[in-house]
């Protein structure tokens, strides 16, 4: 299997809505994505994964030496191999790689976070810096396309906070800040308990409501020079937005499920971007 295959089918077997994005892309920048997608893949299983935290730590500990051996020009694993093409082609830099990991590391050693300016941090790593990868690839010509795509990133990691509460609790983690708990008198065992209240609703609301803020801010950043460029992720604003609107009206039944979009429905919903350019 060649490192080109091997991204490919890592890409498609995820499922992810980014891969409906990626299909109206052209060749070369489709295949970078694709590479690039299955890297944030591969670093983000470790996590999900491996039940040992220190053999996790290790083999992030690799992934890290692995993006800096891939940037001095000696890439082993057939993601990097893929990936690598691309660096120069769109300005890709080992920062940003690194960041990526980094974030993956903070769900090894913080499972909870006291407010929403330290969660977003969090997400800045493994959604912001992604979309900012993304957004070159894309084929970015204006700096403030930057700002858009951590602001789109930020939307993108609340709306999956918001849809996997129940499924990140059963791994340990709670996502949604300790201090808005606390202002909506939601306590975690209610949470690992799978128990839905008023006052669960409210708060799920609350973060909707944050969400759908920041798409709205992204898409008002996004300058109108790269909005034929950056349509790949005005797909997925499309897709994941429309996920949380289902979400809403389900009435946040997050805790025992996860709600999800056909496939026939997010490749609607990206070929009416690609075709109409409304979302």
């Amino acid at each position: 299997m060649t490192p080109e295959q091997y991204v490919q089918e890592k890409a498609a077997a995820s499922g992810s809505s980014f891969y409906y994005a990626f299909l109206f892309l052209p060749k070369p920048r489709r295949e970078a994505i694709t590479a690039f997608y299955a890297f944030c893949r591969e670093v983000d299983d470790v996590v999900d994964e491996v039940s040992d935290p220190g053999i996790a730590q290790t083999k992030l500990a690799w992934w890290n030496t692995e993006v800096a051996r891939a940037f001095a020009g000696q890439p082993q694993h057939p993601v990097m191999r893929a990936l690598m093409p691309a660096v120069p082609a769109f300005g890709l830099e080992e920062r940003q790689l690194q960041a990526v990991v980094e974030g993956c590391r903070m769900d090894l050693t913080q499972t909870r976070y006291l407010d929403f300016p330290s969660l977003q941090r969090y997400c800045h790593l493994v959604a912001g810096v992604v979309g900012e990868v993304s957004a070159r690839i894309f084929g970015q010509t204006q700096a403030q396309t930057t700002e858009y795509a951590h602001k789109l990133g930020l939307a993108f990691q609340l709306t999956n906070i918001i849809r996997d509460v129940g499924e990140d609790a059963i791994r340990g983690r709670i996502y949604l800040p300790v201090n808005e708990l606390q202002q909506f008198d939601v306590k975690a065992h209610e949470i690992t308990s799978r128990t839905y209240s008023d006052r669960f609703r409210a708060l799920m609301q609350f973060q909707a409501d944050r969400a759908h803020r920041l798409y709205d801010e992204a898409l008002a950043l996004l300058p109108a020079e790269d909005r034929r460029s950056q349509k790949p992720g005005l797909m997925m604003a499309s897709i994941y937005r429309t996920l949380l609107r289902e979400i809403e009206r389900d009435g946040f039944q997050v805790l025992h499920q996860r709600v999800s979009l056909t496939p026939l429905r997010k490749f609607w919903l990206a070929w009416k971007v690609q075709a109409l350019g409304r979302m």
